[in-house]
């Protein structure tokens, strides 16, 4: 890589293969928990991460970027721990806060790209992919958050 443009392709990339890795994830995740309210917020997050995915592949797209042949490493491996996380024999709430605490991870790997690329984007002045790629930021702040209230909402509690 020689420049920031480069490094901003090789960043959305990255974020693509994530999102891609999580599409394929999160509905396994789902299955596992017990809680019905913490089924619903990955399920809602599983929505929106395909959006996440769609939107990412129409920013490559308006940027002659082909988005697919990069595997996003640190995701396959965040995957790859929550994965083990599942085959733990677990109480059913100590398992959900589990799951609350592997999907975080998980969203705050996708926090800190997502706050990357919008950066570079805005240094090479593709003010609307910026846009975009902030307002993903602002979607996955806000899943984390809602995966945070259900951890404070007493599934962390009942799993002491």
């Amino acid at each position: 890589m020689k420049n920031l443009q480069a490094l901003f392709e090789h960043q959305l990339k990255d974020l693509y293969s994530a999102e891609d890795q999580l599409i394929q994830a999160l509905p396994k995740i789902a299955k596992k928990a017990k809680s019905k309210k913490l089924k619903k917020v990955i399920q809602d997050h599983l929505k929106e991460t395909k959006e996440h995915k769609k939107r990412l592949k129409n920013i490559t797209g308006g940027l002659n970027i082909d988005p697919d042949g990069e595997t996003c490493k640190a995701m396959e491996g965040l995957i790859s721990e929550a994965e083990s996380f599942l085959g733990e024999d677990a109480d059913d709430d100590v398992q959900d806060a589990g799951i609350i605490a592997e999907i975080q991870r998980m969203e705050h790997y996708e926090i800190s790209g997502y706050g990357t690329a919008a950066q570079y984007a805005r240094e090479l002045e593709h003010l609307d992919v910026a846009r975009l790629l902030y307002k993903t930021l602002d979607e996955e702040y806000e899943a984390d958050k809602k995966l945070n209230d259900l951890a404070e909402d007493r599934i962390n509690a009942r799993a002491q």
